[in-house]
């Protein structure tokens, strides 16, 4: 049974794959990023000052502006757009791609036609020349990565190994090469911004008719971001996600909420207005009211924020990407007013 290759993974009968691994470390030399071929594994650096950078996938992204904290997530976004699935970037010096496929030829586990005409492509047989051994440090062999969560599309980046000089933009015809807009799309993925859980007044339980007071910490909602680079060739991009509104749904049909869209929007860097004694007469400006009880159980109250989320990178690039959402979903319990008989 020959061997199949598909996006640069060797895909072998089971006495040729072990045949493979008897090539020794050479096999799975790695490139750039930290990943062996067609994987993307990662590594993380803490610098003097704190920055943590990880590696994955020939980018480095910088995650020191990101959100913190337990209840932090990804935005997922509110169109059909997804980020890349998969990319090209920057993987092997001339030496390194010789070392990492001249194993696997020798090992004669994918046919001598293959063989033959990959030697050729690269003109392996030309010691001074071959796999652009005379152009070192003017370029790299670019190679493709996988998101390590396999989301639909992964599988797309299957064109083999290619040249760009130092100082070209990478051919037109390999969707998802990194350029500052693709790196940006990247970062997008790595962004994690604060839990929804919002806060109410009344805390404890709420009661029938009585408007509900909601709103979110000013000091954990504020602009986070995500630096991706890559830094072989010179390139990077931040994608910055900044809070918009955050939507309540009560959980219940038989419920309002304050404003009637259920949609708070944020003013003074802020989303709704903490309770202030003395105001229980008021309209909040963000917040529910219930018009029956949750009787023994509770209501799922789900509060989404959008965050909106822009971009800008090396040269001068930049631009909008899509708003993301994040929301989580949290219990009230709501009473009856018990009445006072005299």
């Amino acid at each position: 049974m020959p061997a199949m290759i598909r996006r640069n993974v060797l895909i072998l009968p089971a006495g040729l794959a072990l045949l493979l691994a008897a090539v020794g470390p050479a096999h799975a030399e790695k490139g750039f990023g930290g990943a062996t071929d067609g994987q993307t594994e990662q590594h993380a650096d803490a610098g003097d000052d704190g920055t943590v950078s990880v590696t994955v996938g020939g980018v480095v992204f910088d995650r020191s502006k990101n959100g913190s904290g337990d209840a932090v997530g990804p935005v997922t976004s509110s169109t059909s757009w997804s980020p890349p699935a998969c990319w090209y970037a920057p993987k092997f010096s001339p030496q390194e791609l010789q070392d990492y496929l001249e194993p696997i030829w020798e090992a004669e586990s994918t046919g001598y036609e293959w063989d033959a005409k990959q030697r050729e492509k690269y003109n392996a047989k030309d010691e001074k020349k071959g796999f652009n051994k005379d152009k070192t440090g003017e370029g790299y062999w670019w190679g493709s990565y996988v998101n390590e969560s396999f989301p639909p599309g992964w599988d797309k980046c299957d064109t083999d190994y290619f040249w760009v000089d130092l100082g070209d933009p990478p051919p037109a015809d390999k969707e998802n090469a990194v350029t500052p807009e693709v790196l940006a799309e990247l970062a997008y993925a790595e962004i994690r911004v604060p839990g929804t859980e919002v806060t109410l007044a009344p805390a404890e339980a709420t009661k029938v008719n009585l408007p509900t007071w909601a709103w979110l910490d000013g000091a954990e909602f504020k602009p986070v971001s995500v630096t991706a680079s890559v830094e072989e060739i010179g390139i990077n991009a931040t994608a910055t996600a900044e809070p918009v509104s955050l939507r309540i749904e009560p959980g219940t049909p038989d419920a309002e909420t304050y404003p009637a869209s259920g949609v708070c929007e944020i003013k003074d860097g802020r989303i709704g207005a903490p309770y202030e004694k003395g105001r229980a007469d008021d309209t909040p400006s963000c917040g529910v009211k219930y018009l029956r009880s949750s009787g023994e159980g509770s209501f799922p109250l789900q509060a989404t924020v959008t965050w909106e989320i822009h971009w800008t990178g090396s040269g001068g690039a930049g631009g909008d990407l899509p708003d993301g959402t994040f929301g989580a979903t949290q219990d009230v319990v709501v009473q009856e007013i018990q009445a006072v008989n005299r």
